[in-house]
């Protein structure tokens, strides 16, 4: 059975090539938002909480600060609204899922950015 799933999702799911991103990781998400008749391009820049899943399911998600609220959202890797990802910046973290980071305000909510 998981064998007929996996070759319904190679033929069939369109795949889109995004770059190499990680928990910790700063980016930014390009995206199409329908309003009525028009099209828009809307970003979302935030930390990568979280990579989860595999293959067409995979997910992740984004946390950003809008003024003192934290603001998270969930992107399907495959959504079809998906324009593009840029990488601002590749964190240094030790943990592939940082919900820790959740509670962290101030200067302790800092990620170390790796360079080259």
């Amino acid at each position: 059975m998981e064998s007929l799933i996996k070759y319904v999702e190679d033929e069939f799911v369109s795949k889109k090539e995004f770059p190499n991103f990680s928990a910790g990781d700063t980016i930014t998400v390009y995206y199409e938002i329908k309003e009525g008749e028009k099209t828009r391009t809307q970003f979302f820049r935030g930390v990568v909480i979280q990579r989860r899943g595999s293959g067409a399911t995979e997910t992740f998600t984004i946390r950003k600060m809008s003024g003192t609220i934290g603001v998270e959202r969930i992107f399907p890797i495959n959504m079809p609204a998906l324009q593009r990802i840029e990488i601002n910046k590749k964190g240094k973290v030790r943990r592939a899922r940082i919900y820790y980071f959740r509670g962290l305000t101030g200067k302790k909510a800092r990620i170390k950015e790796v360079r080259g």
